[in-house]
């Protein structure tokens, strides 16, 4: 069964263009030497990236769990960079004259795909064999129960009243 996952950084304080240079580095890779190479690339968006980069990966591992999934069968699928909003701001120069700077910001969106060792389960399927047997149960089993229900009724615990002390209390 093929697992999908996705993480999104919103309003990251590096240009789109920057942050694409880092993230075509580890598209179509496992995510572990993704990780690796992203660990020694000497760039700000590399961190970034490697931190949206676990966390698809945790999301992944939190869908389909650990017993069907391994972290070694995700591959990052893509890794999308989109822009987001620019802020301005200006910035005074000489004899009176004003500059804008505009502080660009982006989106990152990491895909990871992988494939689970279990079956896909199918709608309206029977329950196992062994879990029947268990529920019918034999003989001794029956009779603990029975037990089990009398017992219910009758209770060796005596309640104990509590009444008020004597005395005061402040």
């Amino acid at each position: 069964m093929i697992v999908r996952a996705v993480a999104r950084l919103r309003f990251a304080s590096i240009p789109a263009r920057k942050m694409r240079l880092v993230g075509d580095i580890v598209k179509g890779l496992p995510v572990e030497k993704a990780l690796d190479i992203l660990n020694y690339t000497p760039r700000i968006a590399a961190r970034h990236i490697a931190k949206t980069l676990k966390s698809a990966a945790a999301n992944a591992l939190s869908l389909q769990g650990t017993d069907h999934l391994r972290p070694e069968a995700l591959t990052v699928k893509n890794v999308m960079v989109d822009e987001a909003p620019t802020a301005k701001r200006i910035r005074f120069q000489s004899m009176g004259r004003v500059f804008r700077v505009r502080k660009r910001y982006c989106h990152l969106t990491v895909e990871l795909v992988g494939v689970t060792d279990a079956p896909p389960v199918r709608a309206g399927a029977s329950k196992p064999k062994a879990k029947a047997e268990h529920e019918s149960g034999d003989k001794a089993t029956k009779t603990v129960k029975a037990a089990v229900e009398k017992d219910k009724g009758k209770s060796s615990i005596k309640k104990k009243s509590v009444g008020k002390t004597k005395g005061k209390e402040e």
